[in-house]
This record gives C-alpha cells, structure tokens and sequence, in this order.
C-alpha cells in the first residue's frame, strides 16, 4: 500500500455542493497523493459517504454518525449505522458529539447527548474511533459535558475510547483535558487566517495533531471565497508545519502518522 503525502481527515465531498464534480474533486486529491476521509452527519449522508469510499481501492474513507445538530430530527438507530459501519472503506464513528451554539433548548440537548452515548458505545463495540464535533455557546459549555461523557466511558475502557477532536476551537486548558483522554485534535483552514489558533496548534503534541478541510467550508489562504475541496488541505498542513516551527517537512509527515496510525488506514 503507498503511502499519501497529506490526509484530509474531515471532508464532505459527498455533500450536494458536490454533485457536478464529484469524481474530478476527489481525482485532484488523489492524483497529488491527497487522501481523505468524508464524514457523515445523519444516516442519509453516512450511507453516502461509505457508498463512495467503497468505490475506490484506496484514498478515500468515511466515518459514519449522527451529527448532534440532527440529533432532535433522526434517532439514532443503532443497527442502521452498525450494518454502515460494515462497509468497505469505513474508519471511524462520527461526526458525533455535542453542539450548544445553534440549540440549547433541554429537549434538543437531551436528544444530542442521547445520541452521542449511542455512538461512544457502537465505537467501543466495534472497536473505532470517534470523530467529534462539539460547539459551546456562552454559559452553554458543551466542552465541559462531553468531556464528562467521555470520562464515565474511559473508566472502563480505557484505550479502547479513543478519537478526534475535529475542528477544535477550545481553550488551551480545555484541549489538555481532551489530550489526557487520549484523544487527537485537527484542525481547518481557519489556522491560515486566525492568529488565535495558534496558541492550540502550540499546545497540541506533534503525535496528537491532525489536518481537516471541512470542505466545502472554510476554505484556507490562499483561497479564500471558493468551495473547499480536499486538495486544499496542503495548505492547512503546511500552516500547521511552520506554526510548530523546526522540520517542517517531518511535521508534515507526522500529520500522515497521526491519521495513519488513528483511523488504521
């Protein structure tokens, strides 16, 4: 199996914006040695996404899960998403987790966590990681509660718990507290435009950190205003590379480690 030079471990060239390009975008990344991972948000898009990793032999994987923005619309279906995860190509559980900033409401939070303790348990089950998204809003601290969730697992499961951070917007106290859970931290094109990032790229061991896209979102300098795509995320890389400082061209590569060794791609 070859090895690739960058990974996009968050994508979501399945998503409709998309849809004129789709085998061109993916073929771009690919052809420069880019691989990436789409990650779904309900049970619609995750079907997707496995579907089109199982159309390539290597390159493109998909993490299946309920977004917590869904979770008030779409129970989560245990064995719906455990029939998904068998299919070829997929990583990982997620994008799951807690998100505060859209919808506080008691009900909506009752349904995101019910949701998110399913998918730590399918995970733990089948022995994945988890990709998490989770989003605060003032006096709302969704860091807080699902690092409270995921602690009452890792007790009993030690190792096995394990996961990304994705699109990590903590503090730095915060990110400590999900490093000590084992877990990894990745970060977008926002690192390319935000000087406040950097104080958490800092913190983030070289062995704990990873590079995402969340295209068609947030598209990196140098190019701003367009729809991201994964051939975008050696900009990403290369950001967090000279942000860490020293070899930039090992730090690049340990990006690839990281993904590598967590999603055993």
């Amino acid at each position: 199996m070859t090895r690739p030079r960058y990974i996009d471990i968050h994508a979501h060239v399945h998503f409709p914006e998309f849809d004129a390009d789709r085998a061109q975008v993916i073929e771009r990344a690919l052809s420069q040695d880019i691989w990436m991972i789409n990650i779904g948000t309900d049970a619609k898009t995750s079907a997707q996404a496995a579907e089109l990793a199982g159309q390539y032999p290597e390159g493109v994987y998909a993490a299946i899960g309920l977004h917590p923005t869904h979770a008030a619309d779409e129970v989560f279906d245990v064995a719906v998403y455990r029939a998904l995860a068998a299919k070829k190509g997929v990583v990982a559980i997620g994008e799951c987790g807690l998100d505060y900033f859209r919808s506080a409401a008691d009900l909506a939070k009752e349904s995101q966590i019910q949701a998110f303790k399913g998918q730590i348990e399918l995970a733990l089950e089948l022995d994945l990681p988890l990709v998490l998204h989770i989003r605060a809003k003032e006096n709302d601290d969704a860091y807080r509660d699902a690092l409270d969730i995921l602690r009452a697992y890792k007790q009993e499961h030690r190792e096995r718990l394990r996961g990304d951070v994705h699109f990590f917007a903590g503090t730095v106290e915060t990110a400590k507290e999900f490093l000590a859970l084992g877990f990894y931290l990745s970060f977008t094109g926002v690192v390319t435009f935000a000087r406040e990032y950097e104080k958490l790229v800092l913190a983030a061991p070289d062995d704990r950190i990873m590079s995402e896209t969340d295209c068609p979102y947030v598209a990196p300098v140098p190019e701003r205003g367009k729809r991201n795509e994964p051939a975008f995320v050696t900009h990403i890389a290369d950001k967090i590379a000279r942000i860490k400082g020293g070899d930039e061209d090992a730090l690049r590569q340990r990006l690839v480690e990281n993904a590598v060794k967590l999603f055993c791609l």
